[in-house]
């Protein structure tokens, strides 16, 4: 199903506003393919869950499928100003994305971004209740793209209104700490990084955290090969527009350093 087809009475204005860029670069680039993951009716409204995907040039080896996911807490806007700024970065400079597929998910969370809240219009708080049975229509939805798109790699977007500084989660693999350390280096060009010893709850190493919260956006329970995951956080009381570039630099980053792990790995 295709999102540029859909008549945009149905979007409730405050989405449309955030769904229109995407959805221009979308009809302008054709490595751009706007679609909709999945769609759900709450209080005689549809609301959607939309899906672009940026096709970059094809390598030598298969192409790497990464999900690059924001807005699931509603009120955290930077990680989709952030994907927007990285589809338009890519569609100018599409050598940037070689070897990559990029599946981008702007707003996963469109009541909680429509009522600026974290949690849905539920209430509940999507970020602690994925591959625990929920009954919520998002979970559902993202739940089945988890399943069915089997990413290479899983990067969250958030926003931290507790932090004055940038940190993120690498869930006690290598692999991720090896591609977020560079990330934050990056990104603390634009804002600082948060070297707290304890940072939400856990303990943390100049602003890598290994542990996380049980529920998390994650691939699917016995995924092989294991993806690599990646939580990427800004502090949400600094200025957006530093936000969104601090995360775009750190996107950028991860894109390029996992390119090399793989590149390597091809050689063993």
């Amino acid at each position: 199903m295709v999102m540029l087809n859909e008549p945009t009475e149905v979007y409730p204005h405050k989405l449309r506003r955030l769904y229109w860029p995407f959805l221009a670069l979308a009809e302008s680039c054709r490595s751009v393919i706007g679609t909709v993951a999945g769609a759900f009716q709450l209080e005689a409204l549809r609301y959607t869950i939309p899906r672009f995907t940026f096709l970059g040039p094809e390598v030598s080896t298969p192409q790497k499928r990464i999900g690059l996911f924001a807005l699931v807490h509603g009120d955290e806007p930077a990680g989709s100003g952030a994907l927007l700024k990285l589809l338009q970065t890519l569609a100018a400079q599409p050598a940037l994305a070689a070897g990559y597929d990029l599946v981008v998910y702007p707003v996963c969370n469109p009541t909680g971004y429509e009522d600026d809240t974290r949690h849905n219009r539920r209430g509940a708080d999507l970020n602690r209740e994925f591959w625990r049975g929920s009954d919520h229509p998002e979970i559902g939805i993202l739940e089945e793209e988890l399943r069915t798109q089997v990413f290479d790699g899983i990067i969250a977007l958030h926003a931290d209104d507790s932090s004055d500084g940038l940190y993120g989660y690498a869930h006690d693999r290598l692999l991720n700490h090896e591609l977020l350390a560079p990330a934050l280096k990056a990104s603390e060009l634009i804002l600082p990084r948060n070297c707290q010893a304890v940072i939400d709850g856990f303990a943390a190493c100049e602003g890598v955290i290994g542990d996380c919260f049980k529920g998390i956006l994650a691939p699917p329970p016995g995924q092989k090969p294991r993806p690599f995951e990646v939580i990427f956080e800004t502090p949400a009381r600094s200025p957006l527009e530093l936000q969104i570039e601090a995360t775009h630099a750190a996107l950028l980053s991860m894109l390029a350093t996992y390119r090399g792990f793989a590149a390597y790995a091809q050689d063993l």
